[in-house]
């Protein structure tokens, strides 16, 4: 599976497929993900650190567009090409990754996903020599810097799982990718992707973890 998401992430500039339901050319990456993958979160920027996202699902064998585009930001670095995203660039990692575990400050959230609440004695860590680096932690860090996971400027008041750079973990090639709450329109972002609170509710309300949903972060 390791290998397959590899190939898909150099083919994220390939052609396009023409879409028979919409005109609309949907990113070549839609036609390779593999067969189980049937979500799919597409964010594309092309004006940093503004960005746009919109969803995906196959529907009758066919990949369709289910909700409009959406105004989101990324890294004020704009976007990192494949493989180039280094810990504290302000840059987001181009490629294609799953969409893993939801969260929020809440005890559940409406979501297809798996969720976990966060509490103040929960925490990202970023340190690149700790053990725990790239890892959601409960308890005291073995680290020497870290996200908190319930923040007082609720930008995590509910959000999602990129995972980047999670299986396997290599030190330094980022951490604490995330689908957050922004702090509003064209404020970036420190390689997340951030949308805006109604529209963050709604991507979460749709995806479902049995649907395999990723995330197309393209950079092209």
């Amino acid at each position: 599976m390791k290998s397959t998401w590899l190939l898909i992430a150099f083919c994220l500039s390939g052609c396009a497929t023409l879409s028979s339901d919409r005109n609309v050319l949907l990113p070549g990456a839609l036609a390779r993900l593999p067969s189980e993958t049937q979500q799919a979160v597409v964010v594309n920027s092309r004006r940093v650190p503004e960005a746009s996202v919109t969803g995906w699902e196959v529907r009758d064998g066919r990949w369709r567009q289910v909700f409009s585009p959406m105004r989101a930001t990324i890294g004020r670095k704009g976007f990192a090409p494949i493989h180039k995203k280094r810990e504290g660039d302000g840059r987001t990692p181009s490629g294609i990754y799953p969409i893993g575990t939801a969260f929020g400050y809440a005890p559940d959230f409406p979501t297809g996903l798996s969720y976990l609440q966060a509490t103040e004695n929960d925490f990202w860590i970023d340190d690149v020599d700790s053990p725990q680096y790239n890892q959601w932690v409960t308890g005291k860090p073995e680290a020497k810097s870290f996200e908190d996971m319930k923040r007082k400027d609720d930008l995590y008041k509910y959000g999602a799982v990129i995972e980047y750079n999670t299986n396997p973990i290599v030190p330094g090639n980022g951490s604490a990718i995330f689908i957050h709450i922004w702090r509003g329109l064209g404020q970036p972002t420190s390689g997340c992707v951030a949308l805006s609170p109604r529209s963050l509710k709604k991507v979460l309300q749709w995806l479902d973890a049995d649907r395999h949903p990723v995330v197309i972060l393209d950079g092209n």
